[in-house]
C-alpha cells in the first residue's frame, strides 16, 4: 500500500507531480475534501450564491449553502517521499461542466464524490471519466457520520464496473480523505499496468 507522508520543503530530490481530479454534484463535499487534506492553504474560487441561481441550480438537500465553486478548488499533498499530489476540485453545477476538460487534462485519476440523498447528481461525473477512460473511484460522503446505504447498493445504482473501487469517506476527516487518495492512486497504477501488459 502507498503511504502518505508530509511534503517536506527541504527535500533534496525532485518530486514527481501527480494530478488528481475531485468531481461530483453540487454541495457533495469537494471543497471540504480538498481543504481537509491540503498541506498548503487551498485555493478556492467560491462566489456568494444569489437569487439568479434560483431555478437553475438544484440546491436540495444543500439549501443551507451560501457559496459555490465557480472555477475550481486546488490543493497539494505529499503522498510519498517522491510523489506530490495536486488536487483539482471541479465545480458541481451543470452550467460549469464546460470547465471539466481543462481541469481533467493530464490527470492520472479522479475521485467522484457521491451523496446518497441525491445519487443521480454524480452520474455526469461517472459518465465523463468512463468515456475518457480515466481511472476513478467513488467516495460516498458520510454526512453527519451516517452510512445509510450499503456500498454494494451504491455500486448497483450507479451501474459501476466491478473493478471501480467504492468506499465511504467523510470529507471532514483527514485519515478518510487520505485513504481515498491512496485508493485512487493504487487503482490508477493497476489500470496502467493492466493496459501495458495487454497484448496489442
Amino acid at each position: 500500500m502507498v503511504s502518505v507522508t508530509s511534503d517536506h520543503p527541504t527535500a533534496s530530490r525532485s518530486k514527481i507531480p501527480v494530478k488528481l481530479v475531485v468531481a461530483g454534484g453540487f454541495g457533495v463535499g469537494k471543497t471540504t475534501f480538498v481543504g481537509t487534506i491540503s498541506e498548503i492553504e487551498p485555493l478556492r474560487s467560491e462566489a456568494v450564491m444569489t437569487s439568479a441561481s434560483t431555478g437553475v441550480d438544484h440546491l436540495e438537500p444543500a439549501a443551507e449553502k451560501t457559496t459555490t465553486t465557480v472555477a475550481m478548488d486546488f490543493g497539494r499533498i505529499g503522498l510519498t517521499a517522491d510523489i506530490t499530489l495536486y488536487l483539482f476540485g471541479t465545480p458541481g453545477q451543470e452550467r460549469f461542466h464546460f470547465m471539466w476538460n481543462e481541469l481533467a487534462r493530464g490527470a492520472i485519476g479522479a475521485i467522484v464524490m457521491a451523496d446518497t440523498r441525491r445519487l443521480a447528481d454524480c452520474f455526469s461525473a461517472v459518465d465523463y471519466f468512463e468515456a475518457r477512460k480515466v481511472p476513478f473511484i467513488v467516495a460516498v460522503n458520510t454526512f453527519d457520520g451516517q452510512r445509510v446505504h450499503r456500498l454494494d447498493d451504491v455500486r448497483q445504482a450507479l451501474q459501476l464496473d466491478a473493478a471501480v473501487p467504492v468506499r465511504f469517506c467523510d470529507a471532514r476527516v483527514r485519515d478518510e480523505v487520505k485513504g481515498a487518495l491512496v485508493n485512487v492512486v493504487e487503482h490508477a497504477l493497476l489500470r496502467a499496468r493492466a493496459t501495458t501488459a495487454a497484448p496489442a
